[in-house]
């Protein structure tokens, strides 16, 4: 079984003390094996992060953000994976130079 979810953000210029963030997608932590493949595909002049947490966010509270290692601080389109259970990931719009958009897909499989 596939989950399948896009996020797209879109925002005119802010600066690195202004970032804009998607919501938590939900992951099931609990899929053997568990495997999450993103792409991120860009328009505009802008970078971008995909973050991760470990807080359960359908629960409420403040979830603590992780940059994904790879996927940081990035302006061209861009795929990764995360090969171990995270709870949620979401995609950052850390600067935009004018305007732009950013699209975050996500595919999890697992049973």
């Amino acid at each position: 079984m596939a989950q399948y979810t896009t996020q797209q953000i879109s925002n005119a210029a802010n600066t690195a003390a202004n970032t804009s963030s998607g919501p938590w997608i939900p992951m099931n932590h609990h899929c053997q094996p568990f495997n999450v493949a993103f792409g991120v595909r860009t328009g505009g002049t802008l970078t971008y992060s995909v973050q991760h947490t470990f807080h359960n966010v359908q629960s409420g509270g403040s979830a603590v953000a992780f940059t994904h290692a790879d996927v940081s601080l990035k302006s061209t389109n861009l795929d990764g994976n995360y090969a171990f259970p995270v709870r949620a990931i979401r995609l950052t719009v850390n600067t935009v130079a004018v305007s732009g958009t950013a699209i975050l897909e996500v595919i999890q499989t697992g049973y």
